[in-house]
């Protein structure tokens, strides 16, 4: 039978070192994983208990709301209001997913088909790629690898690459997906850069779409501004929260899509046809989180921002030189000069074999990730430590 949609789908290449991770375990070896990015750290306790307590209640069996329970909407409008000053009405403005990658996905169905276009950052993460051509539309890349550290100078190179992109795409673009802080680059961008984006798509007549997973992940006294705070966002601009990050929630499948309404209904009626939304129970237990946990953020944030500490200052001791994210769970850590030719797919199996650390290629993320692998910091400081050590024996050539 010949299949529809997946027979373009690329190798997983993750999987590939995946599955060496763990063939190497099952022979008896202390492989660290730094590879995907699934949280450790626990979810809030006071939702573990809600969510027990409501899942004793027979009457959280039945279907719930494809859109979210009004009080879920509510507690996120809340959110937003507390967080970043913004006003979201629940009613219009708000809607549940189950996990930002169902959000983006089937929100590609309403905003692009067949014949559309798409932008989306090069490299990027898989689904911001893939969710355009699942709903049929082409997809033409916006550079980012060469964006830096700094937030202002890494604004000028994104709206020039995004002028690049729109200008030799045809048929003019009519949907754009960013998300700051970026995974994989780790790339962080400012307020202002936010309004100018905003003008640009106002002018250009584009849908923006923000994919706002790490909004509380950001080191260094460093904020990432929400899409939705300035000025005529909500004429062009969607933005997806997620509480798997900033509430490590990440198997409870919670997530929003906020901001133009008539956008957020296209999703929503889409939506009813759908699903009958999270779990009711999981949906309680997420209120709860944001109502009654609203600083747990700052304490996921403060492990992480330790993690990085402790990877980067490592690596740097043993001669890998790589840029210190203000961002996301990640290092993006360029191939060393000596090992370049590997590629990193090969590096990273590479890694595994030698290093006993497990990372992701960055080949796995799209053009212009080639020359880079991925850390996620999801073992504790006394494990990262082991890694570099073990990284320190088989990088040789450092």
């Amino acid at each position: 039978m010949e299949l529809r949609r997946v027979t373009g789908l690329p190798p997983y290449v993750f999987a590939e070192i995946n599955e060496l991770k763990l063939q190497a375990r099952r022979a008896g070896e202390d492989v660290i994983d730094l590879g995907f990015g699934n949280p450790d750290i626990p979810s809030p306790s006071v939702a573990v208990e809600k969510l027990a307590e409501a899942a004793h209640n027979p009457r959280n069996h039945r279907y719930s709301a494809s859109r979210g329970i009004p009080k879920l909407r509510q507690a996120i409008a809340d959110l937003y209001e507390r967080r970043f000053g913004v006003a979201i009405d629940p009613e219009r403005e708000v809607v549940s997913t189950i996990g930002a990658k169902e959000g983006l996905s089937h929100l590609m169905w309403v905003l692009v088909g067949p014949g559309d276009t798409a932008l989306v950052p090069s490299p990027s993460y898989p689904i911001h790629i893939y969710a355009p051509l699942f709903a049929g539309a082409d997809v033409r890349m916006v550079r980012l690898e060469e964006l830096g550290a700094d937030e202002s100078e890494a604004g000028d190179a994104l709206l020039a690459n995004l002028d690049e992109a729109w200008e030799s795409a045809w048929p003019k673009p009519r949907v754009a997906i960013l998300s700051f802080p970026h995974n994989p680059t780790t790339a962080c961008i400012d307020f202002e850069t936010m309004q100018r984006l905003v003008d640009w798509a106002r002018e250009k007549q584009v849908v923006l779409v923000h994919d706002f997973a790490y909004s509380d992940t950001a080191f260094d006294g460093f904020a990432p501004p929400s899409i939705l705070q300035v000025e005529g966002a909500k004429e062009v601009a969607l933005e997806l929260y997620t509480m798997t990050k900033s509430f490590s929630m990440a198997g409870w499948r919670v997530a929003f899509l906020l901001g133009n309404a008539e956008l957020v209904q296209a999703l929503t009626k889409l939506k009813s046809y759908l699903d009958y939304g999270t779990f009711q129970p999981i949906q309680i237990a997420a209120i709860v989180a944001m109502n009654e946990a609203p600083d747990y953020p700052r304490f996921v944030n403060a492990i992480y921002e330790s993690r990085r500490n402790a990877l980067c200052d490592g690596l740097s001791r043993i001669g890998w030189e790589v840029a210190r994210p203000k961002g996301t769970m990640f290092v993006w850590a360029r191939i060393p000069e000596a090992y370049c030719e590997m590629g990193s797919l090969e590096f990273a199996k590479f890694l595994v074999a030698e290093g006993k650390v497990a990372t992701s290629p960055g080949v796995g993320f799209g053009p212009g990730g080639d020359g880079f692998v991925r850390f996620a910091l999801i073992e504790n400081e006394q494990r990262i430590a082991q890694g570099v050590r073990s990284l320190r024996k088989a990088l040789s050539k450092l």
